[in-house]
């Protein structure tokens, strides 16, 4: 996956809003509530997500991913596909859509009604 194939999956998510900050990153969010970021880690595009423990424990193993710069270090269950190797794009689609999932569910129901989810 590169940035504008990231950028455009996302853009399908229903109220999914992008913005631009934390020097370049392309961050997507629901409602307010963050789901991923497209950043850069040495040149390459990297992509960063929320996930379960299971597979916060699980898919930091493979290679090219790691628990994710600064989130991570909060005790936050994100990874981050920083390099080639670990997730092929269907997979890393599939985790973005749980990582959407997960930030939809934290939203109050009237903010769930509000936005049509």
């Amino acid at each position: 996956m590169n940035r504008d194939s990231y950028n455009a999956f996302c853009a399908t998510l229903p109220q999914a809003t992008h913005v631009v900050q934390w020097g370049n990153a392309d961050v997507w969010k629901v409602g307010g509530k963050l789901f991923a970021i497209c950043g850069w880690n040495d040149g390459q595009d990297a992509f960063t997500f929320k996930c379960s423990d299971i597979a916060y424990e699980v898919l930091q193993e493979m290679p090219g991913i790691r628990p994710a710069p600064y989130l991570a270090s909060r005790r936050m269950k994100w990874l981050q596909q920083y390099r080639d190797g670990g997730l092929s794009d269907d997979e890393l689609q599939n985790h973005i859509k749980l990582s959407y999932d997960m930030a939809v569910s934290k939203l109050t129901k009237k903010l769930r009604a509000e936005l049509g989810l």
